[in-house]
């Protein structure tokens, strides 16, 4: 299929680009320091400088970026998804060279036991990963987490194309030695070709050592893999050094232990040592957020989502502007009414259309998704108006070309912009984020804020929070390279007659929450 070339075709600035020196007006400055002060009661904080982030485009960019770092991997790499794809031989033999040219390197792979193991006995991302452990030993670590919300009888009924429902390990976590890159992506050949998503590289050892313990913990709290002369090509055990049973034999002794386990690590008590003797002097900060929520009381993505829209609802931050994008559309309805409660001076909200949703086209109750997922745009294009808001906040759907026909892509791209208002004229609202001034904040991750997000899933985020211009700048690009593709609608689209929802994709809807799992 048709990809954008990544080198050639950008018209936007980079990571290299000079940073101007223009002064942010105080006022911008004391609203990101209110922010920044209440994330610090929340998550660790960690400073970096602007130019130690790196905002890659396109699937390609993030493949060939991803293959390069690992085959310059001095000690570590450390590789967390929901899934890698089975047939990915190409991103297999790029680490397989790496591990050869060096002998101090070492692999962790972590995935998620349900998505992992799917197709066995056909070819499957354990059977993929399983050989290198043969070749290599325990250089090459591969680690699978299973909810402990699927056991017994609900696990043996429930089909497996949609039993992921019920909870996954969803975090993308691409550490290589000091750097880490931060994505809503998985490792499969979509991915890395036509599924538009975000990706930032971190420079910063702080970071990457942070999200290293993450992975581990994790790991340590996942059954492990090893290779076997069985047709399935491995075996999946419960290893006994675990610091928890088995979430299949004892779900809630697994949460309870995995929960004392985990908690400690969340906390802001795992800042490093500021950069700077004035920690509030630093431009630019970032914000580890997770969602363990499937084994802890509570976490720290949704306080920390939760915290700052509320604060965008209240002076001197309203009315902000934002944008906001999930390319499944299923928006907690919490997460809507915080959004709408900040009456911005301008949102957008950005998502998939169903030509461009990766389930569009799919088998059984899957391939009913994209018209679940229009219902429930429909459903928030509503409630805007009914706030009175549709004046001020606009939905656009993501299309490029047709998923499964030539040139076609998929949208998977998801995250929060944030930009205050500016200082200069309080008694006019500020341009939206693209025509105007660009964000102060971003969040990037694995999130795709719904109930899943918040109950069900593992998740890993960040917030970066910057009164630096060049990095305001390059997030606001990012803004305008991912609504490229985009067209604005309204409810009248809705009624036309492919866009109508039935009656049993709705039925649809209902049974699966009855059942306690979640789009």
């Amino acid at each position: 299929m048709a990809t954008r070339p990544f080198r050639t075709s950008r018209r936007y600035s980079n990571s290299s680009a000079p940073t101007s020196s223009a002064p942010v007006p105080q006022s911008q400055a004391s609203m990101l320091a209110t922010i920044t002060t209440d994330l610090d009661k929340i998550a660790p904080r960690f400073e970096v400088q602007p130019d130690q982030i790196e905002i890659l485009q396109t699937p390609t960019e993030f493949y060939e970026t991803l293959k390069a770092k690992i085959l310059k991997a001095k000690s570590r790499i450390y590789l967390s998804t929901l899934y890698i794809g089975k047939t990915e031989h190409e991103f297999i033999a790029t680490i397989r060279t790496a591990l050869q040219s060096n002998p101090n390197l070492s692999v962790s792979f972590l995935t998620d036991a349900l998505r992992g193991t799917r197709e066995t006995p056909n070819a499957s991302s354990a059977s993929l990963l399983a050989p290198l452990i043969a070749e290599f030993g325990d250089r090459v670590e591969v680690r699978m987490f299973h909810t402990p919300n699927l056991t017994g009888l609900r696990k043996k009924f429930i089909p497996k194309r949609i039993n992921e429902g019920w909870g996954l390990q969803h975090m993308k976590l691409y550490g290589v030695d000091d750097e880490i890159i931060m994505s809503g992506a998985n490792l499969s050949s979509d991915y890395f070709t036509n599924r538009q998503d975000r990706y930032h590289l971190f420079r910063s050892a702080e970071l990457a050592d942070y999200f290293s313990t993450i992975h581990n913990k994790v790991c340590e709290l996942s059954f492990d893999i090893q290779p076997s002369s069985e047709p399935a090509g491995y075996t999946m055990r419960w290893p006994t050094t675990n610091p928890a049973p088995s979430p299949l034999e004892s779900p809630e002794k697994f949460k309870s232990s995995a929960s004392r386990y985990l908690s400690p690590f969340l906390t802001p008590a795992n800042s490093p040592k500021p950069l700077t003797k004035d920690a509030r002097s630093s431009s630019t900060t970032v914000y580890p957020v997770l969602s363990f929520v499937p084994l802890l009381e509570t976490s720290t993505e949704l306080p920390a989502l939760t915290t700052i829209l509320t604060r965008l609802s209240q002076p001197p931050f309203h009315p902000a502007s934002w944008t906001f994008t999930a390319g499944y559309f299923n928006m907690t309805p919490s997460f809507r009414r915080l959004l709408l409660s900040t009456r911005p001076a301008s949102g957008t909200v950005l998502t998939a259309h169903p030509y461009a949703n990766g389930f569009y086209g799919s088998k059984g109750v899957s391939g009913m998704l994209p018209d679940a997922y229009t219902h429930l745009a429909k459903m928030f294009l509503k409630r805007v108006r009914y706030e009175g808001l549709d004046k001020n906040i606009t939905l656009k759907e993501w299309q490029r070309g047709k998923v499964n026909e030539e040139g076609g892509w998929t949208y998977h791209a998801k995250g929060l912009w944030i930009t205050f208002p500016t200082s200069s004229d309080a008694s006019s609202p500020p341009a939206p984020p693209e025509k105007g001034e660009d964000p102060s904040l971003t969040v990037i991750g694995s999130s795709n804020y719904t109930k899943r997000s918040y109950q069900l899933d593992l998740e890993a985020n960040v917030i970066i929070a910057t009164s630096d211009p060049g990095l305001r700048r390059r997030l606001g690009e990012e803004v305008q390279w991912l609504g490229e593709y985009a067209k604005k609608v309204d409810e009248s689209d809705f009624e036309i007659p492919e866009r109508k929802v039935s009656l049993h994709v709705r039925l649809s809807m209902w049974l699966v929450r009855v059942l306690g799992g979640a789009l």
